[in-house]
């Protein structure tokens, strides 16, 4: 399973998304020092009833949490939008 697909899984399993994309743009920052370790640099896009009535900061905080260990040995950078079901 790629990181890619590894990322979705996690966002899946916690959120029950009704909408999720994942796009990896790691390509897109090589020779970066941070690209250097071998983690990548990710997209999300995901609206989920979990992220209703959530601060900006705090949804951020819940995508970060459902990836986990991810965030420190596979991904070094990550941009969010997470929207509510109604945003």
């Amino acid at each position: 399973m790629t990181r890619l697909e590894r990322i979705e899984q996690q966002l899946r399993s916690n959120f029950d998304p009704s909408e999720l994309e994942v796009t990896d743009e790691s390509h897109l920052h090589v020779g970066h020092a941070g690209a250097r370790d071998g983690r990548g640099h990710f997209r999300v896009r995901i609206r989920a009833g979990a992220f209703a009535d959530q601060p900006l900061v705090k949804r951020h905080r819940m995508v970060y949490d459902a990836l986990g260990e991810m965030m420190r040995t596979d991904i070094h950078a990550l941009s969010i939008k997470a929207l509510g079901p109604d945003d």
